[in-house]
């Protein structure tokens, strides 16, 4: 019988998420989303599919969306990482969570942090545009909701957007 060798190499990694920086000991083959959830404790971004066809592990780098699942750590060392748990400002709520709570936006709620931090960068990718619903259910046909929360979630990025808009 031969033995399985199983490559034991760690690397070591400095990631920028949420504003902080964080030094960190890792297999150079570890995805994005298993160190901020593994390494981080950063739970809010979710793991769906593992495969980049759900969305739930939606994040954003250098202020565009990312699926974390597909991306390896150690590919954004000198990225900004933000997760839904670095949207909120000094205990305020970024305003798209503010509207997913009142829009009723989630029902079991485990794809809203994805699909929050996509909503966040739809608009930001707009640059101040007015998207239909359409262009709003176009844009977020990344993320799936298994729950069918889409009226709503749709509901809340209007809401969001006309925000803006008026400010």
């Amino acid at each position: 019988m031969s033995e399985l060798l199983l490559d034991t190499a760690v690397i070591q990694l400095t990631l920028r998420v949420n504003g902080s920086t964080h030094s960190l000991k890792v297999d150079p083959r570890t995805t994005l989303l298993d160190c901020l959830r593994e390494h981080l404790g950063l739970y809010g971004t979710k793991k769906g599919c593992d495969q980049g066809q759900c969305g739930a592990c939606t994040i954003h780098v250098n202020g565009r969306r990312t699926l974390a699942c597909l991306a390896l750590a150690v590919a954004h060392q000198a990225d900004e990482i933000t997760t839904i748990e670095g949207l909120a400002q000094a205990g305020d709520l970024h305003p798209m969570q503010e509207a997913f709570l009142a829009c009723d936006g989630f029902q079991c709620g485990y794809c809203t942090p994805g699909q929050i931090m996509s909503a966040v960068a739809m608009l930001e990718e707009a640059a101040n545009r007015k998207l239909s619903e359409e262009e709003i259910r176009e844009g977020m046909s990344g993320n799936i909701c298994r729950c069918g929360a889409y009226p709503n979630i749709v509901e809340a990025i209007q809401h969001v957007q006309s925000a803006q808009r008026a400010s």
